[in-house]
């Protein structure tokens, strides 16, 4: 099922924990907003594919991870994202200059990471840039 102009939803569900990861309505609802309003139109500049690591998380598949307690990925408003050739900096400057409407974008674990990002569903983002080093860790980044 596509949600978006370059994603589906098996995409933004993938999990190799084995465990159920089955998305209700309202979860839809959130990665169907980040995908219009983040995802898409980052694909859309960058003209190659972003590759989402993880999105959507069930309970388990969060407890599993490691995820926290609160997570944005357990309501469907995240998406752990890589862009093949760019690092991650480079991919959170590219969403920077685009001026998407994030609640968070981090930039998880340097250059051998990922970018997580995070729309609000009720759409009160605090359009926050941050660096993750290590787990735990959060500090303010700027692109």
């Amino acid at each position: 099922m596509k949600i978006g102009a370059h994603f589906t939803l098996a995409e933004l569900t993938d999990t190799e924990t084995g465990l159920s990861n089955t998305p209700g309505s309202e979860h839809i609802a959130a990665l169907s907003r980040l995908v219009a309003l983040v995802l898409d139109p980052l694909r859309s500049d960058l003209g190659r594919p972003v590759r989402v690591t993880s999105g959507f998380r069930s309970p388990a598949v969060n407890k599993a991870v490691g995820g926290a307690a609160t997570s944005q990925h357990l309501r469907g408003e995240a998406a752990d994202i890589k862009v093949d050739g760019m690092t991650t900096a480079d991919v959170a400057r590219v969403i920077h200059r685009l001026r998407l409407p994030v609640d968070q974008c981090i930039v998880e674990r340097g250059d051998s990471g990922w970018v997580h990002v995070s729309t609000r569903l009720d759409g009160k983002n605090r359009g926050q840039y941050l660096a993750s080093p290590k787990a735990g860790q959060y500090d303010p980044w700027s692109p």
